[in-house]
């Protein structure tokens, strides 16, 4: 090994000051003040708290605008309210990490302020249409083809611009997320919806339900395999439709479909476990 190299790696086994190290040491001194915090509620340690937690909600209001056209701006608005929550709530003695806690906070607020927001949007009646056109016109080619029509093709049948697919494509996008949101039904009259209890799936704190998170996993490795690659990479590795697509070798179109089909099938499955109850099993 040259001496250069020596002296180089020397230097940076004394240098601790890299980003992994600074982001450790800004951890340390999170959860130092939490635990003064819980104790004292003092209202300016409040506010450094909230102040050296911000670049996280950056982070994850950066990472969930993929995948919206709100300003990312917004979305760091919103996911403040969820650190600040967060921070007002958190409990240094139960043994969970400041930030997978935090995270699961921030992520729930920016996901209902989507929801919400999509809710309201109504897509015009003719791109409506479109999307049902669409939607039928790739049952018809597939049966044809012997396999799911592209972006391309859709709009070569159709005769319109492979542009005006993908704002049908956007339609059956809202519809899935408002879907995926309605409520779990179960004995505890859960608020917890569907959309909520997958983004929790890294989230092992005692706020979900052990019921609701084992009967979720169960439904998931019930679907098929595109369909339960698909929930898994969206919602556990959180890739945007259009990361799903790259890494699937499908269009975006194709993701949007199977994360719907996905949703129905999830649904039924959940529904019929919970109308039979605990304990009881199918015929």
């Amino acid at each position: 090994m040259s001496k250069s190299l020596q002296t180089k790696r020397a230097t940076q086994g004394h240098n601790n000051s890299g980003p992994r190290a600074e982001a450790s040491k800004a951890q340390d001194q999170i959860h130092e003040w939490l635990a003064k915090y819980s104790k004292t509620r003092d209202p300016a340690l409040r506010d450094s708290i909230i102040q050296a937690a911000l670049p996280l909600v950056k982070r994850i209001a950066y990472g969930l605008a993929r995948r919206s056209t709100d300003p990312v701006e917004d979305l760091i608005q919103v996911g403040s309210i969820g650190l600040i929550k967060a921070v007002d709530q958190f409990k240094p003695d139960a043994g969970a990490k400041f930030q997978t806690y935090a995270t699961h906070l921030i992520t729930g607020e920016i996901r209902h302020y989507l929801r919400d927001k999509t809710a309201m949007i109504r897509a015009p009646r003719e791109l409506q249409e479109l999307s049902f056109r669409i939607n039928r016109l790739v049952q018809n080619l597939t049966a044809r083809l012997g396999r799911e029509p592209s972006d391309v093709e859709i709009a070569s049948e159709l005769e319109i611009p492979v542009s005006r697919v993908n704002e049908a494509y956007e339609v059956d996008r809202r519809r899935t997320l408002i879907s995926l949101d309605q409520a779990l039904s179960n004995d505890a009259g859960s608020e917890q919806s569907l959309i909520d209890t997958l983004v929790d799936g890294r989230y092992h704190n005692n706020q979900l339900a052990k019921e609701d998170r084992f009967m979720l996993a169960e439904a998931i490795k019930q679907l098929r395999d595109g369909l339960r690659e698909v929930v898994q990479l969206t919602f556990y590795e959180d890739l945007s439709q259009t990361e799903v697509a790259r890494r699937l070798g499908i269009s975006q179109m194709q993701v949007s479909r199977r994360l719907r089909a996905a949703t129905a099938e999830l649904h039924k499955i959940i529904t019929q476990k919970t109308k039979k109850g605990p304990g009881q099993k199918g015929s």
